[in-house]
């Protein structure tokens, strides 16, 4: 199931691991970054080669994934709270029958949230205990926007592409029918939203070469606010 759905899932989360915030009164050790874009915009691209950059990765989709692997505890609060039919026949989770469950229905969206995000949460925070001093953490957080955690980062960064281009990608690549693309991205906040937050805007609605370029150019613009905010 896709963490960027907006209904909540194994692979979703709103949660972050405390970033430091340009209001703090020490200096911060690293620059704490949000990222964030609408599902089908093509955060993990963009990821890579911030990696490849030098970017110490966080990323909650991978952090809600494992907190639920089989043998963990997190999977074994699901299973109890949601019972022995959310389990595939491989012995994980079924996550596209849990995200069924929890999308049509608030309640059960906020029980598994509440199973969820407190151990991604530390999952998080050890990652970015692992940045080096000086370095560049981004946070990879789908509902950034719509959790309010946008205000806990030095800077966010939002991947946007148009609204036709991320149905393509969706319908070509997840194998969605364009009504559910439609339902899963009318239940995340609003590209005009995401595009307020946004202190840098990566545009994807080209090729990949086109994407390195806009991610070349937003790396450097975040070494120069980070050699000019830590010092």
């Amino acid at each position: 199931m896709d963490g960027s759905a907006g209904a909540a899932s194994p692979d979703d989360s709103t949660g972050s691991a405390s970033p430091a915030t340009p209001e703090s009164s020490e200096s911060p050790a690293t620059l704490n970054v949000g990222l964030t874009g609408g599902i089908g915009s093509g955060k993990s691209e963009v990821l890579k080669r911030l990696a490849q950059h030098g970017a110490t990765v966080v990323d909650a989709d991978r952090a809600a994934r494992l907190v639920v692997e089989p043998g963990t505890e997190g999977f074994e609060e699901v299973v109890k709270e949601f019972g022995p039919e959310v389990v595939g026949p491989d012995g994980a989770l079924d996550r596209a029958k849990l995200g069924a469950i929890v999308f049509a229905d608030a309640d059960r969206r906020a029980a598994l949230n509440a199973i969820v995000h407190p151990r991604v949460a530390a999952l998080m925070a050890e990652w970015a205990a692992s940045a080096p001093p000086g370095g560049i953490v981004v946070y990879d957080i789908p509902l950034l926007v719509e959790g309010g955690a946008d205000r806990g980062y030095a800077a966010v960064i939002v991947v946007d592409a148009d609204d036709e281009v991320r149905y393509a990608r969706l319908l070509a690549n997840r194998g969605m029918s364009r009504a559910d693309a439609a339902a899963r991205m009318a239940a995340q906040a609003s590209r005009a939203d995401r595009l307020a937050a946004a202190d840098h805007v990566i545009t994807n609605n080209g090729s990949l070469a086109d994407l390195d370029h806009e991610v070349d150019r937003v790396w450097s613009e975040l070494v120069t606010f980070r050699d000019s905010w830590i010092r």
